[in-house]
């Protein structure tokens, strides 16, 4: 029996009980700690594939493990850290709004069966690939709490967490294009979007680390950034075919 060809299962579920633990720290409060799990998750998310191309231990099992384990870790935990970020805020006739990232669970588990059965995304993605979206809302949360009064009110406005919630749903059923971060070679050619979008997010968080920024405020930064970058590159090239 060879013990290897287990190695990518078993990271995925080291992907399953990471969420779990983002999970159990958001419901504690604790965002920071909830967001370096649902990271850790992300690590694991990465490793598994890559384990399973090294080790050529591919296999249906370890695909429908990996769909079950994300939906848990970048669909329900960031779901429940904005549930619980909201809780603390919402009152009165709005004390319902708190349930509505819910349906960031709903919509990343629709994306993953999806992702699961389309042919046309081995290179790249069509719509915002789940960790990506959990990783933006988790950190949300997570960084508002470093801002004290000012974002606190903005978030807890009783719209803005729905709206980014409504966004990111969107956006993961979309059809737009979006790039892996996956290099097959290291060639420019094969690598220019990727290689750019480095080059520009790179030094920008090193500044922000500079400036004293919370690094849950960074990873925000980043995958927002990613999601605006994916965007306007959708946009410049559907204007550019006219």
């Amino acid at each position: 029996m060879n013990i290897l060809r287990h190695l990518p299962n078993t990271i995925t579920c080291l992907n399953l009980i990471s969420g779990g633990m983002a999970v159990i720290f958001a419901f504690r409060d604790d965002f920071d700690s909830a967001l370096g799990f649902v990271i850790l998750a992300a690590v694991f998310d990465f490793l598994d594939g890559f384990t399973a191309r090294l080790l050529h231990a591919y296999s249906e099992t370890g695909k429908e493990l990996d769909s079950l384990s994300d939906v848990v870790s970048f669909g329900l935990a960031p779901s429940l850290i904005l549930y619980n970020y909201l809780e603390g805020f919402t009152s009165g006739i709005y004390q319902y709004i708190c349930y509505f990232p819910l349906l960031m669970a709903a919509f990343a588990a629709l994306r993953l069966a999806r992702f699961n059965l389309d042919t046309r995304q081995s290179e790249g993605f069509l719509g915002l690939p789940v960790p990506a979206s959990a990783l933006c809302a988790a950190s949300l949360a997570a960084f508002a709490g470093h801002y004290g009064h000012i974002a606190n009110s903005f978030l807890a406005n009783n719209w803005a967490i729905p709206a980014t919630v409504i966004i990111l749903s969107a956006l993961m059923v979309s059809e737009l294009p979006m790039f892996s971060m996956k290099f097959k070679s290291l060639a420019w050619k094969d690598n220019a979007e990727r290689f750019t979008f480095l080059c520009i997010i790179i030094p920008v968080a090193a500044i922000l680390l500079l400036l004293k920024i919370h690094w849950t405020g960074i990873v925000f930064f980043i995958f927002a950034f990613y999601i605006i970058w994916n965007a306007a590159a959708a946009l410049l090239r559907k204007l550019l075919h006219k």
